[in-house]
C-alpha cells in the first residue's frame, strides 16, 4: 500500500531509493514508498513514534545501568536520539551500511552531532566480527527495501552479537517476516545460540520483540519490573509500563 503523503525528498544510492514524506504532524522515512521505516513527530523529535521501537526499549528494564549501547541499522535515528536525550552519560554506537541514510537522518530528522554518538559506516555482520566495543545492549533492527534483512536471524550474526555484549548484556531483536521456514525454526536457532535465555512478546503490527541475554536472565519480580518500567517511562517519555505488563502477562510473572 502506497504512502499517500507529500514526498519532500527522494534520494537514490546503489542500494535503492530513500524517501521522506511529511504529514501535518510527522516526518516519515521509507525505502519503498509503502512501509514506514521510521517516523518522527514534529512536536517530539526525540520521541519514539512507532510501537515496535518503544517495545524494543524494554531491554533497558533488565540492565542496572546502561553506559554503552549499539544500534544495528540507523534508519532515521529515532532510537539513537531517544537514548541520547534520555541518558546523559550514554555512548551510542550506530552501525549503518548506507551513507545516504545517515545524510537524510541528519538533514531531515535532527540526528545530532555529538561525541556521544559514533556512527560506523559498515555492514552489520562485518562490523560485529571486527569490533572491540562491548555493549550493555545491542538493538538490532536491520531492514532493507524488500523487508527484514535475513542476516539478522543467522546463527553467525546472533553469535557475534552475543560476543559483543558485556557480561550482563542483552540483544534486542525486532523480528518481522523472518527469512526462515517457520517461527519454530527461528525459536530453535535463538534457543541454541542463547541457551534459552530468552524473553519475547508480540507488538501490534506483526512484529515480535525478542530479548536475548548473554548470561542468566536477572531474577526480578513482576512488581519490580513494573516499577523499573515506570521510572524509565518518565525518563524516556514512552509507554514502557504497557510493555512491562505485556511481559508479565506473557511470562506469568
Amino acid at each position: 500500500m502506497k504512502i499517500n503523503e507529500p514526498c519532500i525528498s527522494s534520494t537514490v544510492d546503489e542500494h535503492g531509493p530513500i524517501h521522506v514524506y511529511q504529514t501535518r504532524t510527522s516526518l516519515i522515512l521509507s525505502f519503498d514508498g509503502k512501509v514506514y521505516q521510521s517516523s518522527m513527530k514534529l512536536n517530539d523529535v526525540n520521541g519514539l513514534d512507532l510501537d515496535y521501537t518503544q517495545a524494543m526499549m524494554t531491554g533497558l528494564m533488565f540492565i542496572p545501568e546502561v553506559k554503552t549501547a549499539t544500534i544495528m541499522g540507523l534508519g532515521a535515528g529515532s532510537m539513537v536520539k531517544n537514548l541520547l536525550s534520555s541518558f546523559s552519560d550514554l555512548v551510542v554506537h550506530a552501525v549503518e551500511y548506507r551513507e545516504e541514510v545517515v545524510k537524510v537522518a541528519r538533514k531531515y530528522f535532527y540526528l545530532p552531532e555529538t561525541d556521544r554518538l559514533i556512527i560506523h559506516l559498515d555492514d552489520a555482520a562485518n562490523h560485529l566480527k571486527n569490533t572491540d566495543v562491548k555493549s550493555d545492549v545491542i538493538f538490532s533492527d536491520l531492514y532493507r527495501p524488500e523487508g527484514m534483512d535475513p542476516k539478522q536471524v543467522h546463527s553467525s550474526y546472533l553469535r557475534d552479537c552475543k560476543d559483543a555484549l558485556n557480561h550482563h548484556g542483552i540483544l534486542v531483536l525486532n523480528i518481522c517476516h523472518p527469512a526462515l521456514h517457520s517461527e519454530e525454526e527461528l525459536d530453535g536457532l535463538l534457543a541454541l545460540e542463547f541457551e534459552n535465555r530468552l524473553l519475547s512478546f508480540e507488538v501490534e503490527g506483526g512484529n515480535t520483540v525478542v530479548l536475548a541475554f548473554k548470561n542468566e536472565i536477572p531474577s526480578i519480580t513482576g512488581e519490580e519490573l513494573l516499577a523499573k518500567a515506570k521510572s524509565l517511562q518518565t525518563k524516556m517519555n514512552i509507554e514502557l509500563e504497557l510493555y512491562a505488563q505485556r511481559f508479565c502477562d506473557a511470562h506469568e510473572w
